[in-house]
């Protein structure tokens, strides 16, 4: 079972985990280690930014 308190985390730490997830540098369980976070964590972190920015562009 998890924890009960979950991590809040900056916007600007989001911005830039999810900026590291999709640059071809480093695998996501890397960029993930590197950041004290899980895999599953930022891989859903990024694909929900990138529906949000598909919406947005979309609404334009």
């Amino acid at each position: 079972m998890g924890s009960q308190y979950s991590k809040r985390y900056s916007e600007e730490f989001k911005r830039d985990a999810i900026a590291l997830a999709r640059s071809p540098i480093k695998m996501i369980k890397e960029i993930a280690r590197d950041l004290g976070v899980s895999p599953e964590s930022l891989r859903a972190g990024a694909n929900a930014a990138g529906s949000t920015a598909a919406r947005t562009r979309r609404a334009s």
